[in-house]
């Protein structure tokens, strides 16, 4: 059997983290935990209890309830994709909806969400064979990952990809409003006070702003054939 790894992706935004983390979890047949879910799974059970809505958050009924907040990603052969199921339920297709959206980013900044949603990563992974994207994963969440991965790109070009994104789902935007954007988003995780954007000292950096995901599966494969093999 072979050795099973965790695999951490940091980075900065809209450097295509997700897309290369579920690339790489689908080929060695690995968990994907998408923390965004998580966070959105969260915000769906506190608008179930009425803990947010209307401009109002009750934070002291969140905490109170953490513990009976469970988040397990389930595999669904007919997509081939793992989907987010809350105490049992399957809730992928909730959690995406605009509601969700509105919420998520209040939810995430309660330092005790943040540290329950870290507890419940680090139970996933005990078992390891997972891949895990975000801000903090190789810093905070998995600090003895076997794999660090921190991603960037340049910000023209990553300005480029998310403009083009919401282009081609029908949405109008302004190209430099977008860049504007990010730039100010990664002031934001670079300087926030709870888990900021930081690359862990034994990350691997990997900067795609020329690389199709198929040209960074054939630089990561490499990678992950001497981290399994030991070498």
């Amino acid at each position: 059997m072979k050795k099973k790894l965790i695999i951490a992706i940091d980075g900065y935004s809209s450097c295509g983290k997700s897309t290369f983390a579920r690339a790489i979890a689908k080929e060695l047949n690995y968990i994907f935990i998408d923390s965004g879910a998580m966070y959105r799974a969260v915000t769906l059970y506190c608008m179930r209890r009425d803990f947010i809505g209307k401009g109002n958050i009750n934070i002291e009924g969140i905490i109170r309830e953490l513990k009976d907040i469970h988040i397990e990603f389930v595999y669904n052969p007919d997509i081939a994709e793992y989907e987010t199921f809350l105490n049992s339920e399957n809730v992928e297709k909730e959690i995406r909806g605009i509601e969700v959206s509105a919420h998520v980013s209040r939810i995430s900044q309660i330092p005790e969400v943040r540290a329950r949603m870290v507890e419940l990563q680090r139970q996933i992974g005990v078992f390891k064979g997972i891949v895990m994207d975000g801000r903090d994963i190789g810093t905070v969440v998995f600090p003895d990952a076997d794999l660090k991965i921190f991603m960037t790109a340049l910000v023209e070009i990553r300005a480029k990809r998310r403009y083009d994104e919401l282009i081609n789902k029908g949405v109008n935007v302004d190209f430099e409003e977008i860049r504007k954007n990010i730039v100010a988003r990664d002031i934001t995780d670079e300087n926030r006070d709870i888990s900021p954007l930081r690359r862990a000292d034994d990350a691997i950096v990997l900067d795609n702003s020329r690389m199709t995901v198929e040209e960074q599966m054939t630089w990561v494969r490499q990678i992950i054939e001497k981290k399994i093999n030991g070498s």
